[in-house]
């Protein structure tokens, strides 16, 4: 009998490390994590960012003294609702005078797939995939399918297009849907639409009632660069979904 181990199908997620997913909370201000979204973001890897933002005139040395001890206690219970879920979680603590700086620098440190804008949501089962400009459909195609593998939810990948021949949006949308296929989701679970429209932003807030958690790529911008402050929190401000942001791979 050959002793030999014969490698895992393509698209077997066994043989991929989980993503990782940061999920900044203002931790002094109450914010916490929905438990429908703990049970949803169970299947990755996940570091919580405890962070308080302080006046410009406050040393951030002088606010740790202070709150160190009572952030680190709330972060610490919101990780503990993910170890009940089955993964552990980890955490940091910050307290910054540049919330979007603090959370851009530390997604690069652990190398985060994505960062999580959190807004109330009951269940987490239908997953909406807005698909305009450049994305990573690989890093995206690997989140979606991680968290959707032990459940039931479904996911509609919407390509939107702002002229009236929106073909290459709907190829990216269906390149999309055959990486999820790969990547072990079923197909019967994955939708793909695609509509021409003038104001994509407005266009994914106005439809997010529809779906209990928004995934999108951060596009050609780093969060840095204004994606946190401008396209993805706009959403996030205004849509009753969260938002799961899918970064683009560090280059050398």
């Amino acid at each position: 009998m050959s002793d030999e181990v014969l490698p895992p199908a393509e698209g077997d997620l066994s043989i991929r490390e989980p993503p990782l997913v940061l999920i900044p909370v203002a931790v002094l201000e109450s914010q916490t994590v929905p438990e429908s979204l703990v049970d949803f973001l169970a299947p990755a890897n996940v570091v919580v960012l405890g962070y308080h933002v302080v006046p410009e005139q406050t040393p951030t040395e002088q606010a740790s003294m202070q709150f160190e001890a009572r952030a680190q206690a709330a972060v610490d219970d919101i990780a503990q609702n993910f170890s009940v879920a089955g993964r552990e979680a980890d955490t940091r603590v910050a307290f910054t005078h540049d919330r979007d700086k603090t959370i851009e620098r530390v997604a690069d440190e652990i190398g985060a797939t994505a960062i999580l804008l959190p807004n109330p949501v009951g269940g987490v089962d239908d997953v909406l995939v807005p698909i305009r400009g450049t994305f990573d459909v690989d890093r995206l195609a690997d989140l979606v399918a991680t968290v959707l593998a032990d459940g039931s939810g479904a996911v509609t990948l919407w390509a939107l297009s702002p002229e009236a021949d929106s073909t290459e949006a709907r190829q990216q949308a269906d390149r999309a849907a055959e990486t999820l296929v790969d990547r072990g989701l079923a197909s019967d679970r994955i939708r793909t639409e695609s509509t021409v429209v003038d104001a994509p932003v407005r266009a994914i807030v106005d439809r997010s009632p529809e779906f209990d958690i928004i995934v999108m790529g951060e596009g050609e911008q780093t969060i840095l660069t204004g994606l946190l402050g401008d396209r993805a929190e706009r959403i996030a401000e205004g849509a009753v979904a969260p938002v799961l942001v899918v970064r683009g791979r560090e280059t050398d």
